[in-house]
């Protein structure tokens, strides 16, 4: 009697773990959440401030952030295996994550806040009809200029290359960004250059060598140098602005008869990630209306819901422009780019600043 009840026990333990095990195979198989949910971000995102809707629904899941510093970096992370739920990447790269295979298509169904987003936004996250970014943030790359070192206020791209500014500018150290600016200054469709114009373009940026205290790649270092008035025109984003005027600095932001270079960035899901349930949760927290009106007033931003702009301090309102209806349409906005066009941007940034 003994031994049956042994034999019994035992072949109920075992059924409990086979039972134990295909659950966990399933989950593991449906990306329901498990964590910790890995964000590949760039810094100063990560502040709970931004995500406490998802602190509050999983307040036993532990968040981990890895950063990066430019697109080109957070692509060759995800790329190259790093294990990541969630990149925030540029809309102009979205293709080329997917092209890859890399990121899982978002069901916009599991996002509670998802119908604030601005459809003109939300389409720069499709591609082949799926939406595989929502778009979080918007804003520039423009000039800002130190008021109180110049003669008169620059009104183009153009002027970097002005000589009286000799040894007093910086640019972002962005292949994207300063192929696009140089293509406006010369009137070229950057994004349907002839080899020819690629040659006009790279001799234009060599040109504008002697103009620069250099290339800036961290965000606190050319606030540091505008404010020192080392710099005093300086491409750069609308968050330097806010922080180099919060210390009393004489700064204006710049709109550019070109256009000011326009952004959006936004949220994927990694398909290799392991929490696809999770990273849903995450976005949605981020794209309620509290956390991109925190965002919107730190970063001088625009938020992907225009809802934002009536809880945005007026001045940041005017910074960006939002109170100008058509300030989309004259807005130029990165473009995707094929990979060959990609590589050819690249390589010629790099010669660019190789040369002399």
């Amino acid at each position: 009697m003994r031994r049956l009840t042994q034999s019994r026990l035992m072949l109920w333990l075992i059924r409990v773990v086979t039972v134990l095990v295909l659950l966990a195979l399933a989950a593991c198989s449906s990306g329901t959440t498990r964590g910790p949910l890995v964000v590949l971000d760039w810094s100063g995102y990560e502040q709970e401030v931004f995500w406490q809707d998802f602190k509050a629904k999983h307040p036993d899941i532990k968040v981990e952030w890895t950063f990066f510093a430019d697109d080109p970096e957070a692509f060759a992370k995800v790329q190259s295996g790093f294990e990541a739920d969630l990149v925030h990447p540029n809309s102009s790269w979205v293709k080329l994550y997917v092209d890859n295979g890399l990121l899982e298509p978002i069901d916009t169904t599991k996002l509670s806040n998802w119908s604030g987003i601005m459809p003109a936004l939300a389409k720069l996250g499709e591609v082949d009809g799926k939406q595989y970014m929502v778009p979080w943030e918007w804003g520039y790359n423009s000039i800002l200029v130190r008021t109180d070192k110049v003669k008169e206020m620059p009104d183009s791209w153009a002027d970097m290359w002005d000589p009286q500014y000799a040894g007093h500018v910086s640019t972002f150290d962005s292949a994207e960004a300063n192929v696009l600016m140089t293509a406006l200054v010369l009137g070229i469709d950057a994004y349907k250059m002839t080899p020819e114009q690629m040659a006009q373009v790279k001799q234009k940026l060599i040109e504008l060598k002697p103009n620069l205290l250099g290339y800036w790649t961290d965000y606190t270092e050319i606030n540091q140098q505008v404010a020192t008035g080392d710099v005093w025109l300086a491409m750069t984003w609308p968050d330097a602005y806010v922080a180099v005027k919060a210390e009393g600095v004489d700064v204006e932001y710049i709109n550019p008869k070109e256009g000011r270079l326009g952004w959006v960035y936004g949220y994927c899901i990694v398909k290799s990630g392991k929490n696809h349930d999770l990273a849903h949760d995450y976005i949605d927290a981020l794209i309620s209306l509290p956390s991109m009106a925190e965002m919107a007033n730190q970063y001088g931003y625009g938020a992907a819901n225009s809802a934002v702009a009536a809880q945005t301090d007026p001045e940041l309102v005017k910074l960006m422009l939002l109170d100008q209806p058509d300030i989309m349409s004259r807005t130029v906005f990165f473009q995707p780019l094929t990979e060959e066009q990609r590589q050819a941007w690249t390589t010629l940034w790099d010669e660019v600043k190789a040369a002399p």
